[in-house]
Order: structure tokens, then C-alpha cells, then sequence
């Protein structure tokens, strides 16, 4: 439904159109991945995360974090570690707890393939696991 809304809609130029279409996709993990965020005065939160893509995704979160504040954040994907730095946004009051979306910041090109290969096995196994249950 959303993607009909965005397709109609007149004001949107070609290019921007493009830059809709071409968005990462997102993978819903659901707090199955737990992460550790090491933030700068070198303390460790923990959290679970929520949804995660290419350039960002929602942690789930105790206490809220500081809008902006640069976290290192640490997590195990697949087998793979991916420790890089991420931007943390505006939190939202969740029934226990916060959601709070982040946004990676320098992602090395190295680190986005590896990211973006994990996400795309767990699609997969996610599609399988629906045609098999059918």
C-alpha cells in the first residue's frame, strides 16, 4: 500500500523516485541478534536489535540513548562480527522498553558487503522456512 501512495504521488521528480526505489531493504529480526553499544565515555549498553539494513536499523533498548551521540555498536551476524560506528536518532517509548533507530556512519565497503550478504541469507532462509511450513 505504501509503494502505490509513493508511485501517484505528482511532486516527486524522477530522481527522487529513483532514490526511493533503490532503499536498502530491511530485515525484521525481532531482538534475535543482541548487540553491544560502547559508547564515548567507554561504557557498554546492551540491546537486542529490532530491524537492521545496510545504513541503519532499530535497536531495542532498556533506557534511551542521547539523540546523535556516536556509539560503537558490536553484534555477530551469521558467523560474521560487524563492529562499526553508528548514530543513534530519536527513541520511541516501546511497551517495555525503547526503540531507538540508528543510522551507521563510515561503514567500510568491506564491512556493508558483509552485512549485506548476512541480511540477504537470512531472508533466505526466512522464504524457505515459509515454503516448507505452507
Amino acid at each position: 500500500m505504501g509503494d502505490e501512495a509513493e508511485s501517484t504521488t505528482p511532486e516527486v521528480s524522477g530522481e527522487e523516485r529513483k532514490v526511493t526505489l533503490t532503499r536498502p531493504f530491511r530485515v525484521k529480526l525481532r531482538g534475535s541478534v543482541l548487540v553491544l553499544l560502547r559508547l564515548p565515555n567507554r561504557r557498554d549498553v546492551r540491546g537486542a536489535i529490532h530491524q537492521l539494513s545496510v545504513t541503519g536499523g532499530v535497536v531495542h533498548l532498556e533506557k534511551p540513548l542521547d539523540e546523535k551521540i556516536e556509539v560503537q555498536m558490536i553484534f555477530h551476524l551469521k558467523g560474521a562480527t560487524i563492529r562499526e560506528k553508528a548514530q543513534m536518532l530519536f527513541p520511541m517509548w516501546a511497551t517495555q522498553g525503547w526503540m531507538q533507530p540508528f543510522r551507521f556512519v563510515k561503514l567500510t565497503d568491506a564491512s556493508r558487503e558483509t552485512l549485506d550478504a548476512h541480511l540477504k541469507s537470512i531472508i533466505g532462509e526466512t522464504a524457505k522456512g515459509a515454503a516448507s511450513g505452507a
